[in-house]
């Protein structure tokens, strides 16, 4: 049994338009005790927004900067800037090869420079697509071809791992363990190389919005929109349920429109994070965290308050990831991760106090050393410690 080197991280989001250069980011996160960044996007390094020639000095400051203060780039990572398109699924291809070429491959020349991995979102299917088997599907095959180039282009340039970021709901694929388990396969199979996942331990808050509706369900919601003539927070799936429901068409009228867009629904076990790591963490090279209650994804620290309410422990997260490995690998899937970076993303609020924030990250830090006290240990020895 191989089991994965253990590191622990921080995407250094939470540092935009705070600590801007990267000595200043270094600094605070030095001073946490982590040595391993992943450096966001949105955090000065967005070739949206940056000049070319100022890229190149950034990768040159941050070469020399790594040594004095003990980090190293573990990996490049997307930020809200390709996170508000369509991106890589535009229904326009001049818009989706736009992010691929001109975005991510630029990413990609960073990530080579640094000698990192690159992670990311930049995706979205819209209403018209989702709501079309045939659009969808067809925007499904053109995505999974534009990551299978990618895919290959990052085997060109020998970047260490190249992954998307699994989501929550149906518009922004992976979002259920499944649908990401065959995402992988099918670019591994187009491009010949490994394509990888990131899981966030937030990311599961959504699915449950989304399960099939039962017949009972069904009855609900007619008997609802004919007292009041509305559908507050009913997921009934394909929009055409809606339609039929408006035009009093019988129950298995709708059972049946139901069954033509099976996308749009996710099973129980898709909302559980523990459950995505016992499945899919192999395939994971970078996994974030966050603190969550469960019902919302908004990038809380690991510190005594939040950790009173929050459902993400370090005990668990270490033993789903072992019990993972543990299980046969999965055939057609990317090779296992030989390391996997646990890396915080926590979020600075644009009325935070800068100080309140530098707490945010060094609760953080100090809650993850209690179960990775020191970096490149195996998963199997951090669960001995337990």
């Amino acid at each position: 049994m191989e089991y994965p080197k253990i590191y622990l991280s921080i995407d250094n989001c939470f540092a935009s338009k705070r600590w801007a250069c990267p000595k200043d980011w270094m600094k605070v996160i030095s001073d946490a005790g982590i040595h391993y960044v992943e450096a966001s996007a949105d955090n000065e390094c967005d070739p949206l927004y940056m000049d070319e020639s100022y890229l190149s000095s950034w990768a040159a400051d941050i070469r020399k900067l790594a040594p004095i203060y003990d980090i190293k780039i573990a990996n490049l990572y997307s930020g809200h800037g390709t996170y508000s398109t369509l991106g890589l699924a535009h229904p326009d291809r001049r818009n989706a090869d736009k992010m691929l070429f001109g975005w991510l491959c630029r990413m990609l020349n960073t990530a080579w420079e640094l000698e990192c991995g690159l992670g990311f979102f930049c995706h979205a299917f819209d209403q018209t697509t989702l709501q079309s088997p045939e659009l969808y599907h067809q925007a499904l095959n053109d995505l999974t071809e534009r990551l299978s180039i990618l895919a290959v282009r990052a085997a060109k340039l020998e970047i260490p791992k190249i992954g998307v970021e699994q989501m929550y709901t149906p518009h922004q694929i992976p979002w259920t363990i499944n649908g990401a388990r065959e995402l992988l396969r099918e670019i591994k199979h187009r491009s010949g190389n490994n394509f990888y996942l990131t899981i966030d331990t937030g990311h599961q808050s959504g699915q449950h919005k989304f399960r099939r509706p039962e017949r009972e369900m069904l009855e609900k919601a007619i008997a609802e929109f004919k007292r009041t003539g509305r559908f507050d927070g009913t997921w009934l799936g394909p929009q055409k349920i809606y339609d039929l429901i408006r035009a009093s068409k019988p129950l298995n009228e709708l059972e049946t429109a139901i069954e033509t867009c099976p996308y749009l629904f996710a099973d129980e076990h898709d909302s559980d994070t523990y459950e995505w790591l016992r499945q899919l963490a192999p395939y994971s090279p970078v996994i974030h965290l966050q603190q969550t209650d469960g019902k919302k994804s908004a990038h809380l620290p690991f510190n005594d308050a939040c950790n009173a309410t929050g459902i993400i422990s370090g005990e668990k997260v270490i033993n789903a990831i072992a019990e993972a490995y543990e299980k046969t690998p999965e055939a057609n899937m990317p090779d296992r991760c030989e390391a996997i970076y646990l890396t915080l993303e926590i979020f600075g609020g644009t009325a935070d106090l800068p100080i309140d924030i530098e707490y945010k990250v060094k609760d953080s830090a100090a809650y993850w050393r209690r179960f990775i006290p020191e970096d490149g240990l195996t998963i199997d020895k951090l669960r001995e410690k337990l």
